[in-house]
């Protein structure tokens, strides 16, 4: 028996191009010999739907869709498709759903399509509700096994969430599974891929049942699905292992319920991981919101270098456009860097000069400002004059804005609202400064590129500066990278006290004075544009902490 791993990439609401891509996929498969294919969770509607699974419509449309899917799938005869999707149990109703009533009648399901019908259905089991998740929300349980049979295996479908805890598991096994079939919306994060395989061999061992588990590939908004599909056999070997961040499918043959040892794709470091999360998600973010190009204002720095250099290899140098608009504060040695990157990699690039527009606003706030001393007020000037010029270019095109601003400057403040932080996408939002230095070394020298050496070695070596007064750095202002890195891991990410902190070893004034950053800097972020998720905790959707507090920890 073959069975068929479908990492495809599909767009929420997008229930006719997700059914070409499905069926697209099967056809695939069903040339290769295949006698199963499974594809990931809710591939029929694309995943998450977030608040479209409170629009009865959106159930309508997906039955009429599975429907349509399963006469489209009767030309490959006895191939058993998996499929993902939203199901109401009466799909037509017009009874409104609402976020504050429990839902009872909508689930989270896969069915088995074969010969032109629905062969069963599985409801999901466990809803996740943590992170980026909120399931709850929407569907109901109904915690019933599925089991079907095929060459002489049954095999039992699982969703997800399903296969963190063993209970479902367990039931499966007890309803006569020999081979375990799930679909997959894990999004990712640093480490997840090893986190995956970590519960996956914690229910074989529980079980002894083989695993074929298929990903989610592609970006969704903030989201970013790796992929990295895999199957193990009864021993918690993993026998084969599809690429991560590339779609493709994947045919591991089986003998029973035993899977034979098929291609394992090697595994990406850290850098090459993240690097390639930011390209998906860029590239997916842009084009299934049909921009026609992005804007960037190039500052001669090393985030934006980064961010030029994401946006090119996503989207191609032609739909990428660079904006340099330097001050009479701004180093001559940035603009020259600028310029030779803009070149390196073919983009059209512009040079916007702002000291005149800086010098008008001086004199009309002249008069009202008589008497003050210049201070950030004048730095935020220059910021917004550079981020409403970004948006008058992304009006007259068409083109989005890519925002710069990595998550370390994020989390303290260092940062201008309707300046720096203007746009559309934040594409390292989500990525610490001492990162942003290791992915753009390995953007540089990785094999994985044919065009290498594209960020300037100065961008790199020299120290990073806003360049919004004269002999500025960030230093100035912040304490070291490697101290606010570590801080706001700590505390942001895993949640330490700012005592355990300390106790690790940092400076109580500078944990003091970040975590108050942090606090203080929330209404900052709440009006950021969405960015990328990449480690286990972003400023997002899995940060909700309020704005007005008077909460203070005690070190």
């Amino acid at each position: 028996m073959r069975i068929a791993l479908a990492q495809i990439n599909v767009t929420v609401g997008d229930f006719v191009g997700n059914l070409a891509a499905i069926v697209a996929a099967a056809r695939d498969a069903y040339q290769l010999g295949a006698r199963l294919v499974v594809m990931p969770e809710l591939v029929l509607s694309g995943y998450p739907p977030e608040d479209l699974l409170l629009r009865p419509s959106f159930y309508a449309a997906s039955a009429t869709a599975l429907t349509q899917l399963a006469a489209e799938l009767s030309v490959f005869k006895g191939l058993h498709v998996v499929v993902g999707h939203p199901h109401r149990i009466d799909a037509h109703a017009n009874r409104p759903l609402k976020s504050n009533v429990p839902p009872s009648d909508t689930f989270n399901a896969a069915s088995v399509l074969l010969d032109g019908h629905v062969l069963g259905t599985y409801l999901k089991q466990v809803l996740p509700n943590t992170e980026v998740f909120d399931e709850r929300r929407y569907f109901a349980t109904d915690p019933k096994p599925y089991v079907f049979e095929l060459d002489g295996v049954h095999c039992a479908i699982l969703i997800c969430e399903d296969i963190w805890y063993p209970t479902a598991v367990q039931e499966a096994k007890a309803a006569g599974a020999q081979l375990l079939l799930v679909p997959n919306g894990s999004p990712y994060h640093l480490g997840k891929e090893n986190l995956r395989t970590d519960i996956v061999g914690a229910r074989i061992r529980e079980s002894g049942l083989p695993i074929v588990y298929v990903n989610n590939i592609g970006a969704q908004d903030e989201l970013v699905f790796d992929g990295g599909s895999f199957v193990c056999n009864a021993q918690g070997e993993c026998v084969a292992r599809m690429p991560q961040f590339e779609a493709g499918i994947a045919l591991v043959e089986f003998d029973g319920a035993t899977p034979q040892p098929s291609k394992i794709a090697p595994e990406l470091s850290l850098e090459a991981q993240v690097y390639a999360a930011l390209v998906v998600g860029v590239r997916d973010y842009v084009e299934k919101n049909h921009f026609p190009g992005v804007l960037i204002g190039l500052s001669g720095g090393v985030d934006s270098a980064l961010v030029l250099a994401v946006a090119c290899d996503a989207l191609g140098p032609e739909r990428v456009r660079a904006v340099m608009m330097p001050s009479c504060y701004t180093a001559e040695i940035s603009i020259a860097d600028a310029r030779q990157m803009a070149s390196r990699l073919n983009v059209r690039y512009d040079e916007i000069e702002i000291t005149s527009v800086f010098d008008t606003f001086r004199l009309s706030l002249a008069k009202v400002f008589d008497g003050l001393a210049e201070d950030t007020t004048e730095e935020n000037i220059q910021a917004r004059i550079r981020g409403t010029l970004l948006m008058a270019l992304s009006n007259k095109s068409g083109s989005i804005v890519l925002t710069t601003g990595n998550k370390s400057e994020m989390a303290v403040g260092y940062c201008t609202l309707y300046g720096d932080m203007a746009g559309g996408f934040a594409v390292i939002k989500d990525i610490a400064k001492t990162l942003v230095y290791r992915l753009c070394r390995y953007r540089n020298t990785s094999d994985a590129f044919v065009l290498k050496r594209i960020i300037p070695e100065r961008i790199l070596t020299r120290a990073p500066s806003a360049e919004l007064r004269a002999n500025q750095t960030d230093q100035d202002s912040l304490p070291p990278y490697e101290v606010l890195d570590a801080i706001m891991q700590q505390y942001m990410e895993e949640g330490r006290s700012g005592a355990d902190i300390v106790a690790a070893g940092f400076k109580p004034e500078d944990v003091a004075r970040i975590t108050r950053l942090i606090k203080l800097s929330e209404y900052k972020r709440r009006q950021a544009p969405i960015g990328l998720r990449i480690t286990s905790r972003a400023f997002g959707r899995d940060w909700r902490y309020p704005i007005t507090s008077r909460f203070n920890e005690v070190l």
